[in-house]
């Protein structure tokens, strides 16, 4: 049986804190900074001790986060090595013939990377969707924060919640829920996930059209008229032939081989990787290449840290509510704080249908806020199996609303620290994206709430 403590308590108050601060548009490294501080002392009652887990938690989120860091560097680099040449000209030249207004692009460049999920897992998709589509996109006329929005949205939210095709999620939540296997999990979240996204998706496109205010950022204007003469180069052709190519083989080798979640990340960063070297040849020679690469690395990596350098500190202190990261941050015996809210929840709240879909809807939200969607799947599971045994109430459908509400809210869409591809890939501000994500995403869940209760 878990019980709070002053630890449990604490960490809601500074949780409320920081979403006041974030409500009124101010920073929060400096509470999220103190917060570790005050959660390590209450755990340990050492001040010293204390200090030192201030830069554990550091450390654990440059780590949960350094995956994304170095893939958003290696495609910013290949970005910048295809400019040179003028290849990333010759690559939107199809794409923008298809995206002739902003209303257009946000649904083509949102189903292409959710399709694109489906198949490889969206961090990967949304930077390669990214790198590719976003230039033509923006050049159509959708501001760069919301082709951030559409790609968490589509990526992030429609494609990770159900998962389809590569079947990670439904797996670890049918598990959990001790059933035979993901099909039940599939089919029951169709229609949560129906409402879902239909709902997500028509809120954020009615607020896009009703956002004036007027995005200019001249990168992502591309100077045509610079690079005529370098389109006219045989390695440009190729370049611009082969980059889109190359990823596709990636895909074909990614749902051949089954790879998952990392494996699927590396590949598409390392080829990132190859074609900045590649590029980098054509541009001047193998000589010049050496130093050339350098600097796109070195600008690459820039660009990837001033983008996650205050997410890895707010991420520090929300990693103290997964158990996983609970445990390497206090050290051994540690819980995760949010996980222990959510237990305690479901015990001692009275169980008919409206509080079930109430608990499962409040866990899913707190563990969500710990930035990782799947974190929570485990106990989303746990949870409808206990349900199941204690009252009238089918397990299946019960866990298949609560992965859908979890990974909406943990997978990547309103979870500032959990947007970060999207937002790096579009040269935007993570928090900017969350911020548009919110109205959307909680519009969504609210709908799927009332479906959960028609439905059970």
């Amino acid at each position: 049986m878990v019980s709070l403590g002053e630890i449990h308590y604490a960490y809601m108050i500074i949780i409320l804190i920081i979403i006041a601060i974030i409500a009124f548009k101010k920073d929060v490294i400096l509470p999220c900074i103190l917060g570790i501080g005050i959660i390590g002392y209450i755990y340990t009652s050492d001040v010293l001790k204390s200090v030192q887990i201030i830069y554990n938690a550091i450390v654990v989120s440059g780590k949960e986060f350094i995956e994304i860091v170095v893939v958003i560097a290696l495609v910013n680099a290949m970005s910048s090595a295809l400019n040179n040449i003028g290849a990333d000209v010759l690559i939107i030249k199809p794409i923008k013939k298809l995206m002739i207004n902003k209303t257009v692009s946000f649904f083509v460049l949102g189903i292409t990377v959710a399709i694109t999920s489906w198949f490889v897992w969206p961090t990967p998709a949304v930077v390669f969707i990214g790198a590719l589509m976003v230039p033509a996109a923006i050049q159509s006329g959708l501001p760069p924060v919301w082709a951030a929005v559409d790609l968490c949205l589509f990526g992030n939210g429609i494609a990770l919640s159900s998962d389809f095709v590569l079947q990670a999620a439904p797996s670890i939540t049918a598990k959990t829920a001790n059933l035979p296997n993901a099909l039940g999990i599939i089919k029951e979240c169709i229609p949560f996930w129906g409402v879902m996204s239909i709902v997500t998706i028509t809120t954020a496109f009615i607020l896009m059209n009703r956002d004036k205010k007027i995005e200019i950022n001249v990168d992502k204007k591309i100077d045509t008229k610079q690079k005529t003469a370098q389109e006219q180069l045989i390695g440009t052709k190729i370049m611009a032939i082969a980059t889109p190519l190359v990823f596709v083989i990636d895909i074909v080798f990614i749902k051949k081989l089954r790879f998952i979640g990392s494996e699927s990340t590396a590949l598409i960063g390392g080829t990132a990787a190859i074609i900045m070297i590649i590029s980098s040849i054509i541009h001047t020679n193998i000589k010049k290449a050496l130093g050339d690469v350098t600097i796109y690395i070195k600008n690459g990596f820039t660009f990837g840290i001033s983008i996650f350098a205050p997410i890895i500190i707010i991420g520090a202190f929300f990693f103290l509510g997964s158990d996983v990261t609970a445990t390497a941050i206090l050290g051994n015996g540690a819980r995760g704080i949010l996980s222990d809210i959510g237990v305690y929840a479901s015990n001692n709240i009275p169980l008919n249908k409206f509080s079930v879909i109430g608990i499962q809807t409040a866990v899913s939200t707190l563990i969500g806020l710990s930035g990782s969607g799947f974190a929570g799947l485990p106990l989303v599971g746990t949870l409808a199996n206990t349900f199941s045994t204690a009252i009238n109430i089918d397990k299946v459908k019960i866990a298949a609303f609560g992965q859908i509400i979890t990974i909406w809210i943990g997978g990547g869409t309103i979870i500032p620290w959990s947007v970060v591809a999207a937002a790096g890939v579009c040269k935007v501000e993570p928090f900017e994206v969350a911020r548009k994500n919110i109205i959307p995403v909680t519009c969504g869940i609210i709908a799927t709430v009332i479906i959960a209760i028609i439905i059970f």
